[in-house]
């Protein structure tokens, strides 16, 4: 039976202790997309020029962060980035243990995992356009700096925006890994509470609803982005 006065505000519920730990998995999310497509930049037009190293590079890079599971990628940053940064450390004098931000390690984490998505999202939607756009646009007189911002830019983040809403929706999801790196974020917060309370039915059927309705609510803001972006277009 699901126990309703675990879950409200005050002192005798945990209403408040899911509600800022709901606001930490959107945070983390949030700065995770966003390092991810910063990344995923990058990478996309690695794999879309010309250059074999880079483009090497840029492909081995999606390669094993698709194909590796995504808890191993957080616990190998997670601490191979502790006994990086305490390497460096030993060099410049200091032996002691230098223990890295939760949310810093998890936002990276989620973000290098994220970026490996966005960047086939990224370099397909480049090759939709026609590249005869980008071929008149010279013609014309325009600097490649212009044809990119001005002509591609806006196309390729059109394509992209059905991807991006999916790439999101593992971005948020995966947050719940993290909890392993000991950020108190849904998951955290629900063992936490499952397990001082007795009552872990109660605490995971409330995490599964604040997910689900994160991913809805989601769900349908991308929906109002890509109707946005696609007004006044033929799209059949």
């Amino acid at each position: 039976m699901i126990k309703f006065d675990l879950l409200i505000l005050g002192d005798t519920g945990w209403g408040d202790e899911l509600l800022i730990s709901c606001i930490m998995t959107i945070l983390v999310s949030l700065s995770a997309m966003g390092l991810g497509i910063f990344i995923s930049i990058f990478a996309a037009w690695a794999k879309i020029s010309g250059n074999f190293i880079i483009k090497l590079l840029a492909n081995f890079y999606t390669t094993v962060i698709r194909g590796v599971p995504e808890l191993l990628i957080i616990y190998l940053i997670f601490f191979g980035g502790s006994a990086g940064v305490m390497y460096i450390a030993k060099i410049f004098g200091y032996n002691g243990y230098i223990e890295l931000h939760a949310f810093t390690m998890g936002t990276i984490s989620i973000g290098i995992i994220s970026a490996a998505y966005s960047t086939e999202v990224f370099r397909g939607s480049y090759n939709i356009i026609d590249k005869g756009q980008a071929e008149a646009a010279k013609s014309l007189g325009l600097s490649k700096i212009n044809i990119f911002f001005k002509i591609l830019a806006p196309q390729i983040l059109r394509h992209a925006l059905p991807g991006l809403g999916n790439v999101w929706q593992i971005t948020l999801k995966d947050t719940a890994l993290i909890s392993v790196t000991g950020l108190v974020e849904i998951m955290r917060q629900t063992k936490v509470a499952a397990n001082t309370t007795h009552s872990p039915f109660t605490f995971y059927l409330t995490a599964a609803v604040l997910y689900l309705v994160l991913t809805t609510f989601s769900s349908k803001v991308f929906n109002k982005m890509e109707s946005y972006s696609n007004k006044g277009l033929n799209t059949t």
